[in-house]
């Protein structure tokens, strides 16, 4: 524990997290009954279809990271471009869910597909690429450390960690979400709704925690070899589904015909390209992204682990 965090009275802490928790629920009563019966009064930035429990991890999220960054010892905190990465993921992710955007991605199928590439792919690869969890961390009430710290939680998540099966889960469930039935009950029903955002981001999450991992294993869990493979392997499904939407010469998903599209110039056959290409290319794209910045950690490794070296001998040397 950082001598910041230690020299912050406890009672100091449990008040600022009770004044903010007060302020968030306001806000959250506020913009609930707003977005029920005034929904035309609200800017752009405020949510649509209002979802409780999206706004208040985001603002949480955001809350914790910047007390952690203050409870944090200068030689604690994060580097500023990662301390950037995961503010610029957070912002990102919260944008495209909590936003009219969101909205507007029920009613194009293109910027739908858009809205998940943030949500599994960009935002929370800039989210863990911060790093935040240890910043995180010195911030949280106790109970809460303690939820994460509990064995049947990290039970649950070194399961889902296992590398072949946070690859398959990557793409199957992009894939899932995708099968036009799927989709259909998943836009006309909000629990499917909510759940098939969440699994994006806390998929995506998972996925990229384990392949950013900056330190070799042991610690991380997967080698540098087995990171690469991970990102490499993900590239082919992802090209094939993107490619099915993009071929197919029929009308996979009539939801958008039905709620009415934002853009009417916009044919059914047209939006289902563009989102059968942002499929394809974002997501490509971000795989090699990842396989840049795994290599790139293996590197800045060696490089730290030859100038140790090098000291170590300097040292017995003399």
């Amino acid at each position: 524990m950082s001598t910041a965090h230690a020299s912050l009275p406890r009672f100091g802490r449990h008040f600022g997290d009770a004044v903010f928790f007060v302020l968030l629920g306001a806000a959250a009563i506020g913009l609930r009954q707003l977005s029920v019966s005034r929904p035309d009064v609200l800017p752009f930035v405020a949510p649509w279809d209002f979802e409780a429990v999206s706004f208040v991890s985001a603002w949480a999220a955001l809350w914790f990271y910047l007390r952690g960054l203050w409870l944090s010892a200068a030689a604690e905190r994060p580097r500023l471009w990662r301390r950037l990465s995961f503010l610029s993921g957070l912002a990102l992710t919260y944008a495209v869910v909590q936003t009219r955007f969101d909205d507007m991605a029920q009613h194009m199928f293109f910027l739908n597909r858009a809205q998940h590439v943030v949500m599994h792919h960009l935002g929370p690869f800039l989210m863990v690429l911060g790093w935040p969890a240890e910043t995180l961390m010195r911030a949280l009430p106790d109970p809460l450390r303690r939820l994460i710290g509990a064995r049947w939680l990290g039970r649950v998540v070194h399961a889902v960690q296992n590398p072949v099966l946070a690859a398959f889960l990557f793409v199957g469930l992009v894939a899932l979400w995708l099968i036009p039935s799927v989709h259909f009950q998943a836009m006309i029903n909000p629990r499917y709704y909510a759940a098939m955002n969440w699994t994006m981001i806390v998929d995506g999450l998972l996925f990229w925690s384990l392949v950013l991992d900056p330190r070799p294993k042991p610690p991380a869990r997967v080698s540098v070899f087995g990171r690469v493979l991970m990102v490499i392997l993900i590239v082919p499904p992802q090209i094939l589904i993107g490619a099915i939407v993009v071929f197919s010469r029929r009308d996979l998903y009539d939801f958008y015909h039905w709620c009415g599209r934002l853009y009417p110039s916009i044919g059914p056959l047209i939006d289902q390209t563009y989102g059968g290409l942002i499929i394809w290319i974002p997501s490509a794209m971000m795989s090699l992204a990842g396989l840049f910045t795994v290599l790139n950690f293996a590197r800045l490794s060696e490089k730290r682990a030859g100038a140790a070296a090098s000291s170590s001998s300097a040292v017995g040397g003399r």
